[in-house]
């Protein structure tokens, strides 16, 4: 691989980011239509791909050590 594909390992199916971030499929579409969720990639008319490393990087951003720190960001924001 020369550096300029991406591995397909890297990428997740809609199913699949939903399947890890234990949510259903209704609630990824809705993250894409708000905004709200990890940044995905139109492959297709009808194919939603989100890399791996965004789908972590996301869920790590919305780790709390506990209920207060969530709240100070939130507040932040």
């Amino acid at each position: 691989m020369d550096g300029t594909q991406a591995d397909t390992s890297d990428f997740l199916t809609d199913a699949e980011t939903a399947h890890t971030l234990h949510v259903t499929t209704k609630t990824t579409s809705r993250w894409r239509i708000n905004g709200d969720g990890p940044p995905f990639v139109r492959a297709g008319a009808r194919r939603i791909l989100y890399r791996r490393s965004d789908v972590l990087a996301w869920a790590a951003s919305r780790t709390f050590p506990h209920r207060a720190a969530e709240a100070v960001q939130k507040k932040a924001a």
